[in-house]
């Protein structure tokens, strides 16, 4: 019951810190864009895009934290908890998507200027509105970081808001490089900084939203660490059949097959055993959900026999 309310309240908070995270994004958004008209800047309109796709992607998963917290079903037993995955799933997308399209508009801009055709850039303008977003991504990754850690949605929200907070910098050094020498690559270089900046973090979420899709064991689980304590019980005799796995970032899911003393069976001492069990899981592996099946010693070559 702790771990049902705790997660309700996580939820409830990640909510909220979506959507304070979308009001700065999106107020700031329309600056944005308005600075990069006035300004000419490649380096501020690819700002302005990685900032679009922060706020599709904050959008999606305010999308997937709400349809996360619908209750389990006959159905969905496990609830919808994993529509956070998917979420951070279109945030690794749209990632991909923002540095194909700021690079190739780059590249496209630095040919242009080789060729004696430079694009004027109003550097002024560009730096002022840069450091406003400066300051508004400041403030979102504030908002976002207390849940970072334990969501995988929120932490694609908020590699996206940090990534563009990098990219706010590198748009305030590209203006001043204007604004001292009237060097105008600066700017479509910044712009392939910043994509270079945002490759990494969406591989990086990716990466994850795969493991888990995979049901692959979580990173900081060490199986054969889980094994071991286990084996350590008193009563237990082996143990097979051990899967760990994540319904979402934070919602660790165990199962195994533990072959125990007859002893155990005799004096009815399998209940005290499975809350050992649980116990030792929950407090030293974070595993909420976990499911033993005792069985009797040796039983683990019977079913290899049957599987023959």
């Amino acid at each position: 019951m702790a771990h049902s309310h705790d997660h309700a309240h996580a939820q409830t908070t990640n909510r909220t810190r979506l959507w304070v995270a979308i009001a700065i994004t999106g107020a700031f958004l329309v600056v944005q864009l308005i600075g990069a008209a006035v300004s000419g800047s490649l380096a501020l309109l690819a700002d302005a895009g990685h900032m679009a796709s922060d706020l599709i992607g904050l959008v999606v998963a305010l999308v997937a934290a709400v349809v996360a917290a619908r209750p389990a079903t006959d159905r969905q037993t496990y609830g919808y908890r994993r529509a956070e995955v998917f979420g951070a799933l279109v945030n690794g997308v749209i990632l991909v998507v923002v540095a194909v399209s700021v690079t190739a508009s780059a590249i496209g801009r630095l040919a242009t200027g080789a060729g004696g055709e430079a694009h004027e850039v109003q550097g002024v303008p560009m730096l002022v509105v840069a450091a406003i977003g400066l300051g508004a991504n400041f403030a979102a990754m504030l908002v976002l970081r207390g849940g970072a850690k334990d969501s995988i949605n929120l932490r694609g929200a908020y590699l996206e808001v940090f990534g563009d907070m990098v990219g706010s910098l590198l748009v305030i050094v590209a203006a001043v490089v204007i604004v001292l020498t009237g060097f105008d690559a600066a700017d479509p270089i910044a712009s392939l900084l910043i994509a270079a900046l945002i490759v990494p973090r969406a591989v990086v979420l990716l990466r994850d939203v795969v493991r888990v899709l995979f049901e692959s064991a979580p990173a900081d689980t060490d199986v054969a660490e889980i094994r071991e304590h286990i084996l350590e019980t008193n009563g237990v005799v082996a143990v097979h059949d051990v899967h760990v796995w994540a319904i979402t970032s934070g919602s660790h899911v165990f199962s195994a097959h533990v072959e125990v003393e007859p002893e155990v069976f005799a004096s009815g001492r399998t209940g005290e055993l499975l809350d050992e069990l649980g116990g030792c899981l929950d407090e030293h592996f974070d595993v909420a959900h976990s499911t033993f099946q005792l069985e009797p010693a040796g039983r683990a070559e019977h079913e290899q026999s049957q599987h023959r």
